[in-house]
Order: C-alpha cells, then structure tokens, then sequence
C-alpha cells in the first residue's frame, strides 16, 4: 500500500509534494509521482495548497473530491507498473495509443476503478478482478 489511512496524512503527501515541486527543491520517487499527478490538474492546486486540508468535498456542494481523484489516478499508476490485475497494463497501453493521451486514457480507467470500489464498498466484500479488467477490456475495444 502506497499510503496509510489517515485522511490527514494522506493530503498533507500531497501538499508537502506540491510545495516541493513548486519550489523546485528534490522529491523522493513517491512525491514525484503525487506533483506529477497534481501538475495534470491546475484545478486542484488551489486544494492542494490550501491551509484547510481537512476539507469535506461532499457531492451535493458541487465539487469533486480532488483527492479522491488524484488518488484514484495514483491507483491506476500502481496497477499498469505491477501489471495486476494481470493485463491491465496492455489495457492501458492500448487506450493510451486510442486516445493520445495518457492522462484521458487514465480518467476513462478511474471510471470503472472507481465503480468496482464502489461496489466492493456497497456489498462488503474485495474488489473483483476479473470484473474490472472485463470493464477495462470493454473500454479498449478492438484495440485489444
């Protein structure tokens, strides 16, 4: 697990990794990873650099949860670099040379991640594997 589970901790990574990249000072393998994710996404540096990291990002207010979002694209990253579940990396590839653009084949990948969460979530049971890849197979097309 890249992280742990504290909230707190978890966006203050982000914030730290954000103030080192903009202040041009060196960053571990792991911050470089978080700026990078950040830098994809000037709609968040205000979040990111926030004093109030503690935030509720509630659907009903209008905005999404830029570090739910941000995560999710961290996940996807972790699972093409491990290859698992088994295949994903070639989905990835595949909708990156779809697409153009790595970043827009990420966002179409978070969509069944995050839907696959949520059902793990919603029946209290581990994500299923084989489901997402199919879902991620299905985004892919032909290409595969």
């Amino acid at each position: 697990m890249i992280f742990g589970q504290d909230r707190g901790e978890l966006r203050r990574m982000y914030a730290d990794a954000w103030r080192k990249r903009t202040a041009g000072r060196p960053l571990s393998p792991l911050e470089a990873q978080i700026a990078d994710v950040v830098d994809m996404h000037p709609e968040y540096h205000e979040d990111v650099s926030s004093e109030d990291l503690d935030r509720d990002f509630a659907p009903e207010d209008g905005k999404s949860n830029p570090f739910l979002h941000m995560g999710l694209h961290l996940g996807i990253r972790e699972q093409v670099s491990t290859d698992r579940p088994a295949g994903i990396a070639a989905v990835y590839h595949a909708l990156a040379a779809r697409t153009g653009d790595l970043h827009a084949a990420e966002h179409e990948m978070i969509e069944c991640l995050a839907e696959t969460l949520w059902e793990s979530q919603s029946g209290n049971h581990p994500p299923d594997e084989d489901r997402y890849l199919e879902r991620l197979r299905r985004l892919a097309g032909s290409a595969l």
